[in-house]
């Protein structure tokens, strides 16, 4: 069988025994082996350790990677993205600065409502397209799985269309991909009065269709004063859970919305944002399983107070890392700036980080067993640095590129 060696690893980190999901005091720390070799075949992690302990002679590698004075870490695990739109909204950046507000911009036209307007005008194959070259700048900077979310439709053939590109991603590429069906992001103009008609749409139209087609592995719901109430969330949820769609929810972002509430009566995968929290909700979040997805680059691009973070940590939750890619509110799918911002403006450290973006990342998504940490029969998603004094200075010199080059299923792109 044709094998790959990767030699002479500064530093292989986030090598672990098991795949569970990490919280508190386990989000910092971080198993590594220095000086280390990583043994890949046909796509598969199936040897590591240190190099003076390597078992097979180098003639029985197909190619070997010299990885001198380099760190090698697991690919990121993006849980939270709105991959799919048809167009930036850099207009509504510069009303932002001008001093308007979200309600002022929405009056005129801007939002979630721009955004489904311009998609709705889109065809299936420009959406793909654009999508296509945007899940190609991800993997550049060490993204080596992802979680797309529909949501920028608001019609039985915008949240349909949508789904089918993140399918037709799913197809063609070689990134770990998981869907999400995100009907209940905003309400249209023509239900902005008629939420219970909205509502029977989602169950009634789209959601028989998604589950036939089998386009979404989760449904979500924007829980969100002005949106959709705790009650309708759980409502929308629970017709999603019945046709196996698991629940995750955007909540707490902007009020204390009792969507964390929702989430963990729900025993959803994750709640995500997490902004707005007090005591009562990350005392529920920590005694339950589902995991708080912190997305700082939306609260910077928002100037919005980070998520509490330390707080969250400190108490027992489950914590991941997302970029919440989108047109609006995190218009980058950096996740190499999501972690230098979660140290700088949420003091987690650097190990915490990692951590929370790439195995609790991928437990976000389910694909602990596949990819998140180095380990023997996980994919050979893995991120090679440029030569850095430490792990640290990864998230320290924040304006720095540190990937040399990222490897998916074990060949480099």
């Amino acid at each position: 069988m044709a094998t790959l060696l990767i030699s002479n690893i500064k530093s292989l980190v986030n090598t672990r025994e098991e795949n569970k999901c990490l919280r508190g005091k386990e989000l910092a720390v971080l198993p590594s082996i220095e000086n280390a070799y990583l043994i890949v075949e046909d796509g598969i992690i199936t040897g590591l350790g240190r190099m003076e302990d390597i078992l097979h002679p180098k003639k029985k590698f197909r190619t070997i990677i010299d990885a001198g004075n380099q760190l090698v870490l697991p690919a990121w695990c993006d849980s939270h993205t709105h991959l799919v739109f048809a167009a930036s909204r850099e207009e509504e950046f510069i009303d932002k600065i001008r001093g308007l507000s979200y309600a002022e911009i929405a009056a005129r036209g801007g939002g979630i409502l721009n955004s489904a307007a311009k998609l709705n005008a889109a065809t299936e194959n420009q959406l793909f397209n654009a999508t296509w070259k945007r899940l190609e700048e991800v993997s550049r900077t060490g993204t080596g799985s992802i979680e797309i979310k529909s949501g920028y439709g608001l019609t039985v053939e915008g949240e349909l269309k949508m789904l089918r590109v993140i399918k037709k991603l799913k197809e063609k590429s070689s990134l770990s991909i998981k869907a999400t069906f995100l009907g209940a992001h905003t309400y249209p103009p023509e239900f902005r009065d008629n939420h219970e008609g909205y509502i029977n749409l989602i169950i009634g139209e789209m959601l028989p269709v998604i589950a036939a087609e089998k386009l979404a592995d989760y449904i979500d719901v924007f829980c969100e004063t002005g949106f959709f109430s705790p009650e309708e969330t759980e409502t929308i949820c629970r017709a999603g859970m019945k046709l196996g769609l698991k629940p995750k929810i955007h909540a707490n972002q902007l009020n204390l919305s009792g969507g964390t509430q929702t989430g963990v009566k729900l025993g959803a995968l994750s709640v995500d944002h997490l902004e707005t929290m007090d005591e009562e909700a990350i005392r529920l979040l920590a005694g339950s399983s589902t995991i708080g997805t912190l997305l700082p680059t939306a609260a910077f691009f928002l100037r919005m107070p980070f998520q509490p973070a330390r707080s969250l940590i400190d108490a027992g939750c489950a914590i991941a890392l997302a970029t919440d890619y989108n047109p609006g509110s995190s218009p980058s799918g950096n996740m190499n700036l999501a972690a230098a911002m979660s140290c700088i403006q949420m003091k987690m450290l650097p190990e915490e980080v990692i951590n929370a973006g790439t195995l609790n990342g991928a437990c976000a998504m389910e694909l602990q067993n596949e990819t998140g940490s180095i380990r023997i029969g996980k994919k050979a998603d893995l991120i090679f640095t440029k030569p850095v004094p430490s792990l640290a200075y990864l998230f320290y010199a924040f304006g720095s590129n540190h990937v040399d080059k990222v490897m998916i299923n074990g060949e480099l792109i």
